[in-house]
């Protein structure tokens, strides 16, 4: 049996709620589809996560300078890594229920938790459960685009989501693009206490920027000890070896 709505929206992420708000509030009946976490990139790898980690390596980042305003810190300043996640992880996890519970209280949508297909034109499944509506809005998020590089497929390696995982600190993290999301977590994780690496295949960093704000902004993370790397153009992987005994 078919279930006829005013609207269908597919994805939950950042436009997705609002626009099911908005809706509702004009008197249409909505189907609103997510197959995997409500709220999307913003509450679930993006935004609320980031930030509160950037928060957390921010504070250790004062407390190292804690005597430059003439506090004294009874021994060095160390990170608990599976504490900072198990925070990040409560912040979204308070985010993420209060906006489900939002949602699948507003009256005339419905939740549905699962992955869209379309069947026509006005049609849409999800599992066993068939939606008509004559607006559908595909709201679907985006990942990560791994690049082909050279030995990638040999090494294990992290992507913007999947370092959000992380309980340990890395000894040395190196990041490959000098873009936004890359420098947030390169500054973040050299305040946590990593050594970082930033390696960029063209001639300066965030190059949608002015030349002296790239300027600007290596002069900052070089400061705080961020190695950088420009006009890397032979970028390759290979397992590290390890070797026993002498060599």
């Amino acid at each position: 049996m078919t279930r006829t709505f005013d609207a269908i929206i597919i994805g939950a992420g950042q436009a997705g709620p609002s626009l099911a708000g908005r809706l509702t509030g004009a008197g249409k009946s909505v189907g609103l589809i997510e197959r995997k976490l409500i709220g999307g990139t913003c509450v679930n790898t993006g935004c609320t996560p980031t930030k509160t980690l950037v928060a957390s390596a921010y504070v250790a980042y004062l407390a190292r300078r804690a005597a430059e305003y003439g506090l004294t810190i009874g021994g060095p300043v160390g990170v608990d890594m599976k504490a900072v996640k198990a925070r990040k992880d409560a912040v979204l996890g308070r985010s993420r229920v209060g906006l489900e519970a939002w949602l699948k209280g507003m009256a005339n949508c419905t939740v549905y938790e699962g992955h869209a297909r379309f069947e026509a034109p006005h049609e849409v499944r999800v599992g066993e459960e068939l939606l008509s509506a004559n607006r559908i809005f595909i709201n679907v998020g985006g990942r990560a685009l791994v690049p082909d590089m050279p030995g990638l497929d040999k090494v294990s390696y992290l992507t913007n989501a999947s370092i959000l995982e992380l309980d340990v600190l890395p000894r040395h993290l190196v990041i490959v693009g000098g873009s936004y999301v890359g420098l947030e977590f390169a500054q973040m994780y050299r305040r946590f206490g990593s050594e970082v690496t930033v390696v960029e295949k063209g001639p300066r960093l965030i190059q949608h920027e002015d030349e002296d704000v790239s300027a600007a902004v290596k002069n900052i993370l070089e400061a705080e000890g961020i190695r950088i790397r420009l006009h890397a153009e032979c970028i390759s992987f290979a397992a590290q070896r390890r070797y026993r005994g002498r060599c």
